[in-house]
């Protein structure tokens, strides 16, 4: 293997928000807060070993402008998709039109800040 992801950066117009969210989603903890306001969340046991990859949300004032070049999937790893659909939903993902049929077997949501990203029919097994 050449490379991994180890760390996916995310402009955000409130770190701590999205920091919050995102953790709750994943499971994460807090890793490490820069004094420029960037908030770092990763799994329990991160560290470089670590096949999951950190989450570092930027303080950004940029405007967003068009569809995200990239987004995140996740899928559930202790419950069914419908059933996690309505924790994300709990804690303030919303429902997303991206030019969907209907048909998918995905959801596709937004997080606080309107970044979309999909839920994923498969169950995974948690690392």
């Amino acid at each position: 293997m050449a490379c991994r992801i180890s760390e996916l950066v995310i402009d955000a117009a409130d770190p701590d928000r999205l920091a919050a969210f995102w953790s709750e989603v994943l499971g994460y903890v807090e890793l490490e807060r820069e004094a420029d306001g960037s908030i770092a969340i990763g799994p329990p046991d991160a560290g470089s070993a670590s096949p999951q990859p950190t989450l570092v949300f930027n303080p950004s004032n940029a405007p967003r402008t068009g569809q995200l070049r990239v987004h995140i999937d996740v899928n559930a790893t202790d419950r069914d998709q419908d059933a996690e659909l309505e924790r994300l939903l709990a804690l303030g993902a919303r429902p997303a039109d991206v030019g969907q049929t209907g048909t998918e077997s995905w959801h596709v949501l937004s997080d606080p800040e309107g970044n979309e990203f999909c839920l994923l029919r498969t169950r995974l097994k948690p690392l």
